[in-house]
């Protein structure tokens, strides 16, 4: 069942005609028709306010069979759809914290905006995130994307169309398979609907995703992490540094040495 037969069958278990719905949720008879038939598609705020009076999460509006109860496919819909939470005494977007042990339960939850709400929520002081974004904070966890330590924690920035997902960048992922993952993010070059992702760790070895088993995209914008470098480790790698500048030097002057003979 798609999006539109889910509004018309929400409408009809509630005894309501297209005009007492538009009605009550500040829209005109037309547009709602225009849903039903799937000529067009509801923005975000007025899913929010659909989902919100017919008492559904968005993600059961948006991605499940309601008459039935069976999910559908996920992929179907071009853009994706967040449930968002509000500071109550500001009117501001609040950014909601996923910490690991959250993680687990955020991929149940993360369409559901009670659950989101039960989450620790902040509003972040720095100008580079723009107000008319939507930001999640996730923790890391483990060493496949160091420099980015175990426990650091990535300020994803919400990606609405998959379409415009970037090669080579860093990206928190909600999958079915691997959980919450943050990892650097290529389109498959010969299997369209499949994501490369890579480790900066060159321990760990890339693997594929497929975008159906995707449910969030997060693009990374920075992180924040409480692990300060220790003296040595800074000298090391000023060593090593000076070392291999070192070695660079003297390899060059073999060179032009060998030219001249």
């Amino acid at each position: 069942m798609s999006l539109a037969q889910n509004i018309r069958y929400l409408r009809k278990k509630n005894d309501l005609t297209q005009e007492q719905l538009a009605r009550k949720l500040g829209l005109n008879r037309p547009a709602i028709g225009a849903y039903e038939e799937g000529r067009a598609e509801p923005r975000l705020k007025t899913l929010q306010a659909l989902a919100h009076f017919f008492e559904v999460s968005l993600d059961q509006l948006v991605n499940e069979d309601l008459e039935t109860g069976k999910a559908t496919e996920p992929t179907a819909l071009p853009l994706r759809i967040l449930s968002i939470t509000i500071d109550r005494q500001t009117g501001r977007e609040t950014i909601p914290l996923v910490p690991v042990k959250a993680a687990a339960g955020y991929l149940n939850g993360y369409g559901d905006i009670d659950y989101v709400e039960s989450l620790p929520q902040f509003q972040m002081p720095f100008p580079e995130l723009g107000a008319e974004r939507s930001y999640r904070i996730f923790q890391t966890r483990g060493d496949s994307m160091l420099p980015v330590p175990h426990g650091a924690y990535v300020i994803g920035r919400f990606t609405e169309d998959w379409q415009q997902i970037k090669n080579g960048h860093c990206y928190v992922l909600v999958t079915l398979s691997e959980g919450v993952v943050y990892k650097r993010v290529y389109k498959h070059l010969k299997k369209p609907g499949v994501l490369v992702l890579h480790s900066d760790n060159s321990a760990y070895s890339p693997y594929e995703v497929p975008l159906k088993d995707v449910r969030e995209i997060w693009e990374a914008t920075g992180f924040t992490s409480f692990q300060l470098p220790r003296e040595n480790e800074q000298t090391m790698s000023m060593q090593q540094l000076t070392s291999a500048f070192l070695e660079l030097k003297k390899e060059i002057g073999e060179m032009k040495s060998n030219q001249k003979n």
